[in-house]
């Protein structure tokens, strides 16, 4: 048989990556265990959501089952969502700390945990500024994520006005990363006109490429309509390139961040931006074990007949690939957005689950 090759930091793609390109790697889970490995591979990031922390907390029930119970007991009127939620900001404060030698060698700009505010807050401005400037004190380099949509857009403002340090979530298109970056820019802006101190907030604006992919599948088969399969793995693609190239030529104070890996292209296609690449732990292990070349493709454009393909046969992707594609008005309709607001929503609720079993097992 063959002997098995080696590998070591100096053969790994996500670590050459790392060593020898602007791109940022984060780690898309807030698993302390798997973010210690991440950091081996060059990560200086993370993130937690509800999807994300229910994962890493049901992975680990040995630690968090009388971790539950012992809040419990120290918050003895506290309900099911409220005990979940102390759980996720627990998770979330370990994570930051094992970030902090990256957040202090980048100058705040990387060594960053996202955590997201509670969806069921989706709705509602003043109650995602609250929580948002509640959850960026948990920790110096906490980065708090707050939904693309019109209600989330004005928060941003205000949250950033406030000081936080934000990461878009929900949001899967060029017109939503644009919104995003617009609102940090005249939080930014107030905050001088009010002579507050300007740092390195360390912004990034997240486009979930891959669940823009899922959309895109689904409505193609909902409407029938037959195209190149391979081309609707380019299309989260074709939107992170897009964006970022925006915003380089607008000179905004964040970043775009690529998050919701489908195919490698989501990494591999990007490297060479100054931008973040947020893959799940497994996508690393995969890029890692499959030697991924690590080249500078960020201004290498998608085929134009593939683009122009989608854009002729899908209209669903020029709302997401054309910078007035959407009015912010509507970003709360996109499918994507109802879609994946479904998912974090049932992602909570299953949380709330979780307690109960804890602290009320059946018969």
């Amino acid at each position: 048989m063959p002997d098995t090759p080696t590998t070591t930091s100096e053969t790994l793609p996500l670590r050459i990556a790392a060593d020898t390109t602007p791109t940022s790697l984060w780690n898309d889970s807030a698993d302390p265990r798997q973010l210690a490995r991440s950091i081996e591979f060059g990560a200086v990031g993370a993130t937690c959501n509800p999807v994300i922390a229910l994962a890493a907390i049901k992975s680990d029930l040995e630690t968090w089952s009388p971790r539950i119970t012992q809040l419990a007991k120290e918050h003895p009127a506290a309900g099911e969502s409220e005990l979940g939620w102390m759980v996720v900001e627990e998770l979330s404060v370990q994570a930051a700390r094992l970030l902090e030698p990256a957040f202090r060698a980048s100058g705040g700009r990387d060594g960053r945990l996202s955590i997201q505010t509670d969806p069921r807050l989706h709705r509602d401005e003043a109650a995602l500024v609250e929580q948002a400037v509640r959850f960026s004190g948990l920790a110096e380099n906490i980065i708090v994520k707050i939904p693309a949509t019109a209600v989330g857009i004005r928060a941003i403002e205000e949250a950033t006005f406030h000081g936080v340090s934000i990461n878009a979530t929900v949001s899967f298109t060029v017109p939503q990363a644009l919104a995003v970056a617009e609102a940090i820019e005249r939080g930014l802006d107030r905050r001088r006109a009010a002579g507050l101190p300007e740092r390195e907030f360390g912004s990034v604006v997240t486009i979930m490429g891959g669940r823009l992919d899922d959309w895109l599948k689904a409505w193609v088969k909902e409407h029938g309509v037959l195209i190149d399969p391979g081309h609707l793995e380019w299309a989260g693609v074709a939107a992170l390139k897009r964006a970022h190239a925006l915003f380089e030529e607008r000179g905004y104070r964040s970043r775009i961040l690529s998050a919701a890996f489908r195919n490698h292209m989501q990494w591999s296609e990007l490297l060479g931006g100054d931008l973040v690449i947020s893959p799940p732990f497994e996508w690393q292990e995969r890029i890692n074990a499959n030697g991924i070349a690590v080249e500078n493709r960020i201004d290498r454009p998608v085929d134009s007949h593939i683009v122009e393909t989608l854009l002729e046969r899908v209209p669903e992707f020029g709302r997401a690939y054309e910078p007035d594609g959407m009015t912010v008005e509507e970003f709360a309709g996109f499918g994507a957005t109802r879609r994946t607001l479904r998912q974090f929503l049932e992602a909570d609720a299953a949380l709330d689950s979780l307690v109960r079993d804890i602290l009320v097992p059946a018969p």
